[in-house]
């Protein structure tokens, strides 16, 4: 057998440490099983990195896919994991491969199909959205310290209150003309105002501390919830004037779909640890603009309860009735 050499070992010419070095795009078919549920098949796309000290010439390029390839194997032969634990396997294999390595990341993204009804007719179809995970691992003297993270991105339908506003002013102008002001008013509240329309895309990004679980799902219907409306694939006329109207009642600012996601996840996961990290990000794709409108949060659980109790206080407690 012919030994080769090892040309990674060597001192490169330029002894810089660098921050991340691997492989991206890494895709391969995954099946997830759920206690009394369908197991859940993704095609999820993979990033796998490792540190490289200054005194090295390069990682070992091939042992990323491996260990991806193997956790993966593991997978198949009937270990149950979340998506976050598998990325924290493969982080705690990769720091074993490479031995010089003080740190390993590891990323997945994949789409993410789930059944959804219209909400008329009641027509099911099936939606697509993304679901990631990720996890960073770094050598701590002796041991190794793993923190995980899942999440969702999902798209919807938010309406600009701004422009309903204005146009509603302008209806009012005009229909004084011939009804008296309490008829105007009654119109005014009982036709839906027009407004301009956006695509939504939400995102939240969640770490998950050893002992807690928290699922894509739930994350997707929290996105779902905290914009003027869903989306869906299939809708018959009942269904699309129904959505619309619904959308127009509850008009949302980008920076309304943070706070409104920010809110639930406070509901949802009280006992979630305070130094849990959380990223809450919406992107609205503006219809009569040629830019689109951003807002987002990073903060730890402990300071978004800090917020929101803070702020039900000032209200008079009144913001889990009316949120």
């Amino acid at each position: 057998m012919i030994c080769f050499p090892d040309t990674q070992e060597k001192i490169p010419s330029i002894p810089v440490h660098l921050t991340r070095v691997g492989v991206t795009g890494v895709k391969k078919l995954l099946k997830i099983e759920r206690e009394n549920k369908r197991p859940i098949i993704l095609l999820p796309t993979f990033d796998a990195f490792v540190d490289l000290p200054s005194k090295q010439r390069g990682i070992h390029m091939s042992r990323n896919p491996e260990a991806i390839t193997e956790v993966l194997e593991e997978v198949v032969e009937g270990n149950i994991l979340e998506l976050e634990s598998l990325c924290a396997e493969i982080v705690n294999l990769l720091l074993k491969k490479h031995k010089y390595a003080r740190r390993a990341e590891v990323s997945m993204e994949s789409d993410f199909m789930f059944r959804k009804m219209s909400p008329i007719t009641h027509k099911r179809s099936q939606e697509m959205t993304k679901i990631m995970a990720d996890a960073v691992g770094y050598r701590d003297r002796d041991e190794v310290v793993i923190r995980k993270m899942i999440g969702a991105e999902v798209v919807g339908m938010t309406v600009c209150p701004c422009a309903q506003e204005t146009i509603k002013e302008a209806a009012r102008q005009e229909l004084i003309k011939f009804l008296d002001e309490k008829t105007t008013e009654k119109v005014l509240e009982t036709v839906p105002i027009a407004s301009h329309n956006q695509r939504g895309k939400g995102m939240i990004m969640i770490e998950v501390p050893e002992g807690h679980t928290i699922r894509g799902e739930d994350l997707i219907k929290i996105i779902e919830e905290s914009m003027s409306s869903p989306v869906y694939e299939l809708l018959k006329r009942p269904d699309e004037n129904a959505v619309v109207i619904e959308a127009h009642k509850n008009p949302m600012f980008v920076e309304d779909c943070v706070r409104n996601m920010i809110h639930r996840i406070v509901q949802e996961f009280p006992n979630l640890p305070d130094d849990t990290l959380v990223t809450v990000r919406q992107t609205n794709e503006e219809s009569i603009h040629r830019h689109n409108a951003f807002a987002e949060k990073v903060a730890t659980m402990g300071e978004l309860k800090y917020e929101i109790e803070e702020l039900n206080n000032q209200i008079g407690g009144q913001l889990d009735k009316t949120a």
